[in-house]
């Protein structure tokens, strides 16, 4: 059950971590509603803004100015969040994958190898918190500007809705979150699993024998003189 909750984690984990990596580089967390008057596909992403027209299928691209420029705070933000949700769960997968039993790291040490899930689940945990909040806060920012602009009645013959990149971002925060409860409560159940339980057979094997000897040389003179005892009661 151990190795099949582990597995079920490191699959998440791929997952999660891939999914985090394509939304922080993809350019799809905005992208035109259908109301729009526009005969292009313009998605905005966390770096660049791109333009499909809807005739040829020409795509064009457009970086955004260097990163020390003014930004934003949502897109600011969104943009540390994503990246350090990118590296924690980086680490958190690179950790599990050592901590996997079907991996030849420490064969010998499942106490330590148990540790080792534990800390990749932690840090799974945590790397779905800026990554569900980076998400969410670029996705209701965007369903909020354009409220405001429909309660407003203002139109500016283009309007936003968030894509699929802050789909994945969102997808990929909770299978962190998923992986790392997984972890977690698979150490917990498998808590007994501990440094005095590890020793191999061939060395508790003389203990138990000494053991067994030392309580037969100490049986046999009380048997000796119960009989004894016996006896002379007997006469």
């Amino acid at each position: 059950m151990k190795d099949l909750l582990q597995y079920v984690a490191c699959f998440f984990a791929f997952f999660s971590t891939g999914f985090l990596i394509v939304a922080t580089w993809t350019d799809c967390w905005m992208v035109n509603a259908d109301d729009s008057l526009e005969v292009s596909t313009k998605c905005r992403g966390l770096w660049w803004e791109c333009v499909t027209n809807a005739f040829d299928g020409i795509r064009t691209c457009d970086e955004y100015d260097s990163i020390y420029a003014e930004h934003p705070l949502k897109l600011v933000v969104t943009r540390a969040l994503m990246i350090t949700a990118d590296i924690l769960a980086g680490f958190g997968f690179v950790t599990l994958l050592l901590g996997l039993d079907c991996v030849k790291f420490l064969p010998d040490e499942p106490y330590v190898k148990m540790r080792i899930c534990f800390v990749a689940g932690t840090t799974l945990l945590i790397a779905g918190a800026p990554g569900i909040i980076g998400s969410v806060w670029y996705a209701v920012d965007v369903y909020v500007e354009r409220s405001s602009l429909i309660l407003h009645n203002i139109f500016l013959g283009i309007q936003y809705k968030f894509g699929w990149s802050c789909w994945l971002g969102m997808a990929g925060s909770l299978g962190c979150f998923l992986a790392g409860a997984v972890l977690t409560c698979c150490l917990y159940l498998f808590k007994d699993v501990g440094p005095e339980r590890n020793y191999p057979y061939s060395m508790r094997k003389p203990y138990s024998t000494a053991g067994v000897s030392l309580a037969k040389s100490y049986g046999a003179p009380r048997t000796e003189t119960a009989k004894m005892y016996a006896v002379d009661t007997r006469v």
